[in-house]
């Protein structure tokens, strides 16, 4: 074996000191790539940590850590008196290596082949839709939220200051206490602080021991539907409706049962006709997305009366309920709900800033020990630093000033499109 050593700088061999990644990283993935694709032989002796530092730039640290982590993975052997060389790898393993590299640093995603995915899997990627709430999402260049995109607060108002002062407290004083793994209901004084706003202010009736912490609205729908369906089961969606919430649903493997949606919510008596005998309902009543209907008191009582004689279950998304711009909203439809076969569900995230990813249900008695199993085995808990931020946003008086100030400020910008829109269009 020839005792050569590679020289590897160059003109196209440059460290970013900007870069995210820290610069032994960039090394390794460099001389990573180059033995994957065959620009460093096997059996290469390359130069020792001091002399390729000194070639580079940059102190002996760097490469002995892109060092350590290429012999870790079997790219490179080191051996006393004979230096660091590349690894030797059999040549229809270096091919197939090959392969995935380049396939893993395509530019574009590839198409999804037949057979890929489970025939669940191909259900949620045919459910993407166009103008999705999650499509073409924000980079740090372009942070100018986009207009009459739903579910999408204005943030440049929300009390930046605030936050970030919380958050810093509790990064300097509470980790400590809260690095280890906590209860999969979320932080206790969070779900006091949820279980005193809902019960004021949406008549919802229920204790911190039914409430857990989610992520957002849309991993609350996915626990229930992961915990009360069945692959084939049935659910009653609002059509039109909230196409997160058919997301939820396919992913447990239910069958979708469209009901219609008309100028008291939803046509309960419809889907007692397509199925009676559905598992679940999932419903919007404070305001209804996209048609913000309110359901009114007697569909209301109708829907609880299928539930109770289907022995169903009703997810109540309380969509947007914050905002209501005349007349005081009807209360939760949980609050009605006698017979414990409603599941409220609420989000902080479309109403302070969407990458806040905080949420909750409010489960039944009868539900909280599977919703909380099912719980430990997804994502365990929200990260912990901000819970306790918001649990402290609320308890200092900060959401519910936000929210007020966000109530005046969309009721504004409202009335201004409304008589915008009579003008330009007249009666069309």
């Amino acid at each position: 074996m020839p005792k050569r050593t590679i020289k590897i700088t160059g003109p196209d061999v440059t460290l970013d000191q900007h870069a995210l990644a820290p610069l032994y990283r960039q090394l390794y993935e460099r001389l990573r790539a180059e033995i994957l694709e065959g620009q460093l032989e096997a059996g290469a002796r390359l130069p020792s940590t001091r002399s390729l530092a000194s070639q580079l730039g940059v102190s002996r640290n760097t490469t002995a850590l892109a060092y350590q982590q290429l012999l870790l993975e079997g790219y490179i052997e080191s051996r006393v008196g004979d230096g660091t060389r590349v690894a030797s790898v059999r040549p229809e393993h270096l091919r197939r290596l090959r392969g995935t590299a380049t396939s893993r640093h395509a530019s574009h995603p590839a198409a999804v082949q037949p057979g890929t995915l489970s025939r669940r899997g191909q259900l949620l990627v045919n459910a993407a839709y166009p103008g999705e709430m999650y499509a073409n999402l924000h980079t740090p260049e372009t942070t100018k939220p986009p207009v009459f995109r739903a579910g999408q607060p204005d943030v440049v108002h929300f009390p930046h200051e605030i936050w970030a002062r919380l958050i810093a407290k509790h990064a300097r004083h509470s980790l400590g206490a809260f690095a280890l793994s906590q209860h999969a209901q979320g932080y206790l004084p969070l779900r006091e602080a949820i279980a005193a706003h809902i019960g004021i202010t949406r008549g919802v009736h229920c204790s911190p021991d039914h409430i857990i912490v989610t992520a957002g609205s849309q991993g609350a729908l996915d626990l229930v539907a992961r915990v009360l369906l069945d692959p084939g089961d049935r659910a009653w969606v609002e059509d039109p409706g909230y196409l997160g919430a058919r997301g939820a649903l396919l992913a447990a493997g239910a069958s979708i049962v469209l009901v219609p949606v008309d100028g008291e919510g939803i046509m309960v008596e419809e889907g007692r006709q397509r199925y009676r005998d559905a598992r679940l309902a999932v419903v919007t009543p404070s305001h209804q997305f996209p048609t913000a209907v309110t359901m009114s008191l007697s569909r209301r009582l109708e829907l609880l009366q299928w539930a109770r004689d289907a022995q169903a279950w009703v997810a109540e998304d309380d969509y947007d309920s914050e905002y209501r711009y005349s007349g005081r909203p009807l209360e939760a439809l949980q609050g009605l709900d006698n017979d414990q076969r409603v599941i409220y569900i609420g989000t902080f995230s479309k109403v302070l800033f969407p990458s806040l990813r905080l949420g909750y249900l409010v489960a039944p008695a009868a539900l909280v020990s599977g919703f909380v199993a099912a719980r430990r085995f997804t994502d365990v808990h929200p990260p912990m630093l901000e819970q306790l931020a918001l649990a402290d946003f609320i308890a200092g008086g900060h959401f519910a000033r936000h929210l007020r100030k966000m109530r005046l400020l969309y009721l504004e910008r409202r009335d201004t499109l409304v008589a915008t829109l009579r003008r330009e269009l007249g009666d069309l």
